[in-house]
Protein backbone atom coordinates (compact mmCIF):
# COMPACT_ATOMS: atom_id res chain seq x y z
CA UNK A 1 0.00 0.00 0.00
CA UNK A 2 1.10 3.50 -1.01
CA UNK A 3 0.35 7.12 1.05
CA UNK A 4 0.39 10.45 -0.34
CA UNK A 5 0.81 13.39 2.63
CA UNK A 6 -0.56 16.49 1.75
CA UNK A 7 2.42 19.28 3.15
CA UNK A 8 2.28 21.67 0.61
CA UNK A 9 -0.18 24.61 2.59
CA UNK A 10 1.39 27.92 3.85
CA UNK A 11 0.56 27.14 6.97
CA UNK A 12 -0.84 30.48 7.71
CA UNK A 13 -2.57 29.71 11.30
CA UNK A 14 0.72 28.61 12.39
CA UNK A 15 2.64 31.97 12.04
CA UNK A 16 5.61 33.03 13.29
CA UNK A 17 6.26 29.38 13.66
CA UNK A 18 5.80 29.49 9.42
CA UNK A 19 8.06 32.22 8.91
CA UNK A 20 10.78 30.71 7.99
CA UNK A 21 9.86 26.74 7.45
CA UNK A 22 7.45 24.81 6.32
CA UNK A 23 4.36 23.85 8.23
CA UNK A 24 5.56 19.84 8.05
CA UNK A 25 8.74 21.04 9.77
CA UNK A 26 7.27 22.35 12.64
CA UNK A 27 7.63 20.66 15.68
CA UNK A 28 5.81 19.10 18.48
CA UNK A 29 7.52 17.37 21.39
CA UNK A 30 10.66 17.24 19.54
CA UNK A 31 9.60 15.61 16.68
CA UNK A 32 8.26 17.66 13.05
CA UNK A 33 5.23 17.04 11.64
CA UNK A 34 6.46 15.00 8.84
CA UNK A 35 8.28 13.08 11.12
CA UNK A 36 5.09 11.72 12.80
CA UNK A 37 2.65 11.35 10.06
CA UNK A 38 5.89 9.00 8.19
CA UNK A 39 6.20 7.37 11.50
CA UNK A 40 2.50 6.60 11.94
CA UNK A 41 2.60 5.37 8.15
CA UNK A 42 5.95 3.20 9.02
CA UNK A 43 4.22 1.71 11.40
CA UNK A 44 0.66 0.72 9.39
CA UNK A 45 3.16 -1.22 6.86
CA UNK A 46 3.89 1.52 4.40
CA UNK A 47 7.01 2.05 2.99
CA UNK A 48 6.08 4.21 -0.32
CA UNK A 49 4.87 7.77 0.49
CA UNK A 50 4.64 11.08 -1.85
CA UNK A 51 4.44 14.39 -0.42
CA UNK A 52 2.97 17.72 -2.26
CA UNK A 53 5.39 20.31 -1.62
CA UNK A 54 5.68 24.38 -2.04
CA UNK A 55 6.40 26.23 0.80
CA UNK A 56 10.03 26.30 1.38
CA UNK A 57 10.15 23.22 -0.61
CA UNK A 58 14.14 23.46 -0.68
CA UNK A 59 13.80 23.06 3.02
CA UNK A 60 11.91 19.65 2.95
CA UNK A 61 14.45 18.02 0.08
CA UNK A 62 17.07 18.94 2.50
CA UNK A 63 14.82 17.51 5.75
CA UNK A 64 14.50 14.32 3.68
CA UNK A 65 17.50 13.88 2.38
CA UNK A 66 19.54 14.37 5.92
CA UNK A 67 17.05 12.00 7.79
CA UNK A 68 17.83 9.29 4.89
CA UNK A 69 13.86 10.05 3.79
CA UNK A 70 13.41 7.56 7.16
CA UNK A 71 14.37 4.17 6.15
CA UNK A 72 11.10 4.83 3.29
CA UNK A 73 10.77 5.32 -0.54
CA UNK A 74 9.51 8.97 -0.60
CA UNK A 75 8.66 11.17 -3.45
CA UNK A 76 7.83 14.74 -3.66
CA UNK A 77 5.27 16.09 -6.14
CA UNK A 78 6.64 20.33 -6.11
CA UNK A 79 3.73 22.66 -6.92
CA UNK A 80 5.02 25.90 -8.66
CA UNK A 81 1.78 27.32 -7.32
CA UNK A 82 -0.96 25.75 -4.30
CA UNK A 83 -3.21 23.34 -5.85
CA UNK A 84 -5.57 22.61 -2.47
CA UNK A 85 -6.09 18.88 -1.85
CA UNK A 86 -7.52 18.01 -4.92
CA UNK A 87 -5.26 19.57 -7.37
CA UNK A 88 -2.02 18.23 -5.60
CA UNK A 89 -3.93 14.92 -5.62
CA UNK A 90 -4.48 14.71 -9.52
CA UNK A 91 -0.76 15.98 -9.95
CA UNK A 92 0.80 13.53 -7.99
CA UNK A 93 -1.69 10.64 -9.28
CA UNK A 94 1.53 9.23 -11.59
CA UNK A 95 2.83 7.84 -8.13
CA UNK A 96 0.17 5.61 -7.89
CA UNK A 97 -0.09 4.38 -11.44
CA UNK A 98 3.17 3.40 -11.18
CA UNK A 99 2.00 -0.11 -10.09
CA UNK A 100 -1.41 -0.03 -8.18
CA UNK A 101 -4.15 -1.60 -9.82
CA UNK A 102 -7.56 0.41 -10.51
CA UNK A 103 -9.24 -1.07 -6.95
CA UNK A 104 -5.86 -1.19 -4.87
CA UNK A 105 -6.31 1.59 -1.86
CA UNK A 106 -3.91 4.37 -0.83
CA UNK A 107 -3.87 6.37 2.29
CA UNK A 108 -4.11 10.14 1.88
CA UNK A 109 -3.52 12.33 4.88
CA UNK A 110 -3.12 15.42 5.97
CA UNK A 111 0.39 16.37 7.41
CA UNK A 112 -0.82 18.57 10.37
CA UNK A 113 -2.99 16.41 12.09
CA UNK A 114 -2.09 13.92 14.57
CA UNK A 115 -4.02 10.71 15.98
CA UNK A 116 -4.27 7.28 16.46
CA UNK A 117 -6.96 6.02 14.17
CA UNK A 118 -6.91 2.70 13.31
CA UNK A 119 -5.89 2.91 9.29
CA UNK A 120 -6.49 -1.18 9.68
CA UNK A 121 -9.77 -0.72 10.61
CA UNK A 122 -10.67 2.36 7.89
CA UNK A 123 -8.57 -0.49 5.47
CA UNK A 124 -10.90 -3.10 6.36
CA UNK A 125 -13.76 -0.57 6.50
CA UNK A 126 -13.19 0.72 2.52
CA UNK A 127 -13.41 -2.69 1.27
CA UNK A 128 -15.66 -4.40 3.15
CA UNK A 129 -17.79 -1.32 1.85
CA UNK A 130 -16.42 -1.62 -1.58
CA UNK A 131 -15.93 2.11 -1.14
CA UNK A 132 -14.78 4.31 -3.64
CA UNK A 133 -12.97 6.32 -1.05
CA UNK A 134 -13.36 6.27 2.95
CA UNK A 135 -13.14 9.25 5.22
CA UNK A 136 -12.22 9.06 9.28
CA UNK A 137 -14.79 11.26 10.61
CA UNK A 138 -15.97 12.17 13.96
CA UNK A 139 -19.09 13.67 15.91
CA UNK A 140 -17.27 17.03 16.73
CA UNK A 141 -17.68 20.67 16.70
CA UNK A 142 -16.11 22.19 13.17
CA UNK A 143 -16.47 24.82 10.97
CA UNK A 144 -17.60 22.83 8.31
CA UNK A 145 -19.19 20.02 8.55
CA UNK A 146 -19.80 16.97 6.15
CA UNK A 147 -23.41 15.08 5.33
CA UNK A 148 -24.08 11.49 5.97
CA UNK A 149 -27.03 9.73 5.25
CA UNK A 150 -27.92 6.20 7.95
CA UNK A 151 -25.69 3.98 5.41
CA UNK A 152 -22.56 6.08 5.57
CA UNK A 153 -22.87 7.59 2.67
CA UNK A 154 -22.13 11.37 1.74
CA UNK A 155 -24.93 13.26 0.97
CA UNK A 156 -23.93 16.80 1.08
CA UNK A 157 -22.02 19.68 3.17
CA UNK A 158 -22.86 22.03 5.70
CA UNK A 159 -20.98 25.37 5.72
CA UNK A 160 -22.54 27.21 8.73
CA UNK A 161 -25.98 28.53 9.78
CA UNK A 162 -26.24 31.21 7.87
CA UNK A 163 -26.04 28.87 4.25
CA UNK A 164 -28.12 26.26 3.24
CA UNK A 165 -27.05 22.54 2.94
CA UNK A 166 -25.69 21.63 -0.30
CA UNK A 167 -27.33 18.20 -0.94
CA UNK A 168 -26.23 15.59 -3.26
CA UNK A 169 -27.87 12.84 -2.51
CA UNK A 170 -31.78 12.93 -0.91
CA UNK A 171 -32.05 11.56 2.35
CA UNK A 172 -34.92 12.00 5.20
CA UNK A 173 -32.03 12.46 7.48
CA UNK A 174 -28.79 13.50 7.61
CA UNK A 175 -25.85 13.40 10.01
CA UNK A 176 -23.60 16.06 10.39
CA UNK A 177 -19.53 14.92 10.99
CA UNK A 178 -16.18 16.30 10.94
CA UNK A 179 -13.43 15.31 8.78
CA UNK A 180 -10.54 14.47 9.71
CA UNK A 181 -8.36 14.39 7.12
CA UNK A 182 -7.47 11.02 6.42
CA UNK A 183 -8.64 8.82 4.39
CA UNK A 184 -8.48 5.73 2.56
CA UNK A 185 -9.04 5.91 -1.38
CA UNK A 186 -9.34 3.04 -4.00
CA UNK A 187 -6.78 4.04 -6.85
CA UNK A 188 -10.08 4.41 -9.66
CA UNK A 189 -10.94 7.64 -8.36
CA UNK A 190 -7.68 9.15 -9.79
CA UNK A 191 -9.16 8.14 -13.17
CA UNK A 192 -12.30 10.17 -12.37
CA UNK A 193 -11.04 13.25 -10.95
CA UNK A 194 -12.53 15.51 -13.98
CA UNK A 195 -11.81 19.14 -12.02
CA UNK A 196 -8.28 20.57 -12.84
CA UNK A 197 -6.55 23.30 -11.71
CA UNK A 198 -7.16 24.10 -7.46
CA UNK A 199 -9.80 22.37 -6.43
CA UNK A 200 -10.47 20.63 -3.04
CA UNK A 201 -10.80 16.99 -3.00
CA UNK A 202 -14.14 17.58 -1.20
CA UNK A 203 -15.66 19.13 -4.51
CA UNK A 204 -14.16 15.26 -6.08
CA UNK A 205 -16.41 13.54 -3.30
CA UNK A 206 -19.47 15.69 -3.95
CA UNK A 207 -19.90 15.00 -7.15
CA UNK A 208 -19.04 11.21 -7.28
CA UNK A 209 -21.71 11.22 -4.24
CA UNK A 210 -23.88 13.05 -6.80
CA UNK A 211 -23.36 10.35 -9.19
CA UNK A 212 -23.74 7.51 -6.88
CA UNK A 213 -20.25 6.53 -5.93
CA UNK A 214 -19.55 5.20 -2.59
CA UNK A 215 -17.59 7.93 -0.46
CA UNK A 216 -18.38 6.66 2.77
CA UNK A 217 -17.92 7.84 6.39
CA UNK A 218 -15.89 5.45 8.73
CA UNK A 219 -16.62 6.81 12.11
CA UNK A 220 -13.62 7.45 14.40
CA UNK A 221 -15.27 8.54 17.76
CA UNK A 222 -13.14 6.04 19.99
CA UNK A 223 -9.86 7.59 18.96
CA UNK A 224 -7.67 10.48 19.58
CA UNK A 225 -7.55 13.31 16.86
CA UNK A 226 -5.95 16.93 17.15
CA UNK A 227 -5.73 19.31 14.02
CA UNK A 228 -2.46 20.69 14.38
CA UNK A 229 -3.19 24.01 12.66
CA UNK A 230 -2.18 26.54 15.07
CA UNK A 231 -0.08 26.75 17.89
CA UNK A 232 -1.95 26.61 21.20
CA UNK A 233 -2.91 22.94 19.50
CA UNK A 234 0.77 22.11 19.62
CA UNK A 235 0.93 22.96 23.12
CA UNK A 236 -2.23 20.65 23.94
CA UNK A 237 -0.91 17.73 22.30
CA UNK A 238 2.54 18.14 23.94
CA UNK A 239 0.84 18.12 26.93
CA UNK A 240 -1.22 15.14 26.28
CA UNK A 241 1.57 13.12 25.16
CA UNK A 242 3.43 13.72 28.66
CA UNK A 243 -0.04 13.05 30.42
CA UNK A 244 0.23 9.98 28.27
CA UNK A 245 -3.42 10.32 26.33
CA UNK A 246 -2.07 8.96 23.59
CA UNK A 247 1.39 7.82 22.22
CA UNK A 248 2.87 7.99 18.96
CA UNK A 249 4.86 5.19 17.74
Amino acid sequence: MRAMILAAGLGTRLRPLTDNRPKALVEVAGRTLLEITLARLRAFGIREVVINVHHFADMMVEYLKANDNFGMRVELSREDMLLDTGGGLKKAAWFFHESLGAEEPFLLHNVDVVSNIDFDRMLRFHVNHRALATLAVQNRETSRYLLFDAQSQLCGRRFGHDRPDELVRPSAQVQTLAFCGIHVISSRLLSQITEAGVFSIIATYLRLARQGERILGCAADQYYWRDLGRPENLAAVEQDLQQKVFEQP
